[in-house]
C-alpha cells in the first residue's frame, strides 16, 4: 500500500486542503471532548453515487434484494460537475459508489477523469460483472479500484453474488493488469475484496493463491454485515474470528458495542445520484433529510441545524439512532490484508 499512499500525497495534497482537514478533525475531537457538536471546515472525503442500480442480486444488499425504497436512477454529469466544482479546493478524495454498480452509469469514466483532472484522489468499488473498457479506465486517472470477488469457483461465488459471472470478473482483472503493464503505469491499484461468509471461509488459502497468480496488488478479507436471524444461519461464518458480531441464539450485536462517536459524519459527506445528501452511507434510503446540492451548496447543507442535531444525538446516545446500531464505524471490518 506504500505506493498508493505516495500517489495520494503527490496527487491530492494542497495546502488549502490540508488546512481544511485540520479544521475538521480539530472540531471533531473538540466535539468528543465537550460532548457537543462543533463543525469547522468542509468534508475532506466526499462519496458520490453514480447510480443506485445494480446488475447483481446479492441477498443482503438493498439494491440487489429490492428493499431499497428510494427512487432509482443515474447521476447526470451536470450534477456531478456541480459537486466537484465545489469540493475541488477543499476535499482530498472522491469515493465513487454508494448503492449500485458505478460502471453502469454511461458517464462514469467521464466523471472519474473530471475529478482526477482536478487533483482529487479517486476510488471506486465494482463487482466487475460488466464489459469494462480497461484502457479508458486506466487513462481516466482512476487511482484505486476495489473488485468484489467472494469465491474461487463459480458455484461459491454465485452463492452470494447472484447472477454474477466469476470468469468475467477474472477476465476484467487480467485485462486491467495487462493494460497497466502496456502503458507502464501503477494506477489504478487493484484491491481484491473478499467478504468472508459461511459458504466461502474454507477458500481463503485458495483465494490467496489465485490473487498471487493474477498479480493484484492487494487482497483484503472483510467481515460480512448481516441484517436478520436468517443471515446468521445462511451467511455468517462459523469461525468467530471472521465475525464482527456477538451471537446469542437468533440475536446478534456488534462485538465492540456502539460508541458515542462517529468520525464519518464529520469527515465523509455522501451525495446520492439525484443530488440528495445523506448523513452517511448507512442512511441508505435517506431517512434523515438534510438537503439537495441542486438547491444549496454542500458546505451549507453539511452544517445545517438538522445534521448538527444528529451529531449531538450521536455524542450523547448513538444507540438511539437505528441505523447506527449495525454500523461499521469504529469496528474492525478488515480481518487481514495480503
Amino acid at each position: 500500500m506504500y505506493n498508493i499512499n505516495i500517489r495520494f500525497i503527490k496527487k491530492s495534497f494542497r495546502f488549502k486542503r490540508f488546512v481544511n482537514s485540520i479544521k475538521v478533525y480539530l472540531s471533531y475531537y473538540l466535539s468528543l471532548l465537550l460532548k457537543k457538536s462543533i463543525y469547522w471546515g468542509f468534508p475532506p472525503v466526499v462519496m458520490i453515487e453514480p447510480t443506485n442500480i445494480c446488475n447483481l442480486k446479492c441477498p443482503m444488499c438493498p439494491s440487489g434484494n429490492g428493499t431499497l425504497k428510494r427512487a432509482k436512477g443515474y447521476m447526470e454529469f451536470s450534477t456531478f460537475k456541480i459537486i466537484i466544482d465545489e469540493i475541488k479546493n477543499k476535499s482530498f478524495m472522491v469515493v465513487l459508489w454508494n448503492q449500485g454498480e458505478p460502471f453502469l452509469n454511461k458517464d462514469f469514466l467521464k466523471m472519474v477523469k473530471y475529478a482526477s483532472d482536478k487533483g482529487l484522489f479517486t476510488l471506486v468499488s465494482t463487482n466487475a460483472n460488466i464489459d469494462i473498457n480497461v484502457e479508458e479506465t486506466v487513462k481516466s486517472g482512476l487511482d484505486s479500484i476495489i473488485v468484489s470477488l467472494d469465491g474461487s469457483t463459480q458455484a461459491t461465488y454465485n452463492k452470494y453474488r447472484v447472477n454474477g459471472d466469476f470468469d468475467k470478473v477474472l477476465k476484467n482483472v487480467r485485462k486491467l493488469i495487462k493494460i497497466k503493464k502496456k502503458l507502464n503505469v501503477k494506477h489504478p491499484l487493484i484491491r481484491w475484496q473478499f467478504l468472508v461468509m459461511k459458504h466461502n471461509e474454507h477458500e481463503i488459502e485458495s483465494i490467496k493463491k489465485l490473487a498471487n497468480e493474477l498479480g493484484v496488488e492487494s487482497l483484503e478479507f472483510k467481515t460480512v454485515q448481516i441484517y436478520s436471524k436468517d443471515d446468521i444461519h445462511n451467511f455468517l461464518p462459523e469461525n468467530p474470528k471472521y465475525q464482527r458480531y456477538k451471537i446469542k441464539g437468533d440475536d446478534f450485536e456488534l462485538k465492540f458495542g456502539v460508541k458515542n462517536r462517529c468520525r464519518r459524519i464529520w469527515t465523509n459527506a455522501v451525495v446520492n445520484w439525484d443530488g440528495e445528501v445523506a448523513i452517511c452511507c448507512f442512511d441508505k434510503d435517506v431517512e434523515y433529510k438534510i438537503g439537495n446540492i441542486k438547491d444549496k451548496p454542500l458546505a451549507e447543507i453539511w452544517k445545517k441545524d438538522s445534521i448538527q442535531k444528529i451529531r449531538n444525538q450521536i455524542l450523547s446516545n448513538r444507540k438511539k439512532i437505528l441505523i447506527c446500531r449495525n454500523c461499521g464505524e469504529s469496528v474492525k471490518l478488515r480481518i487481514k490484508q495480503v
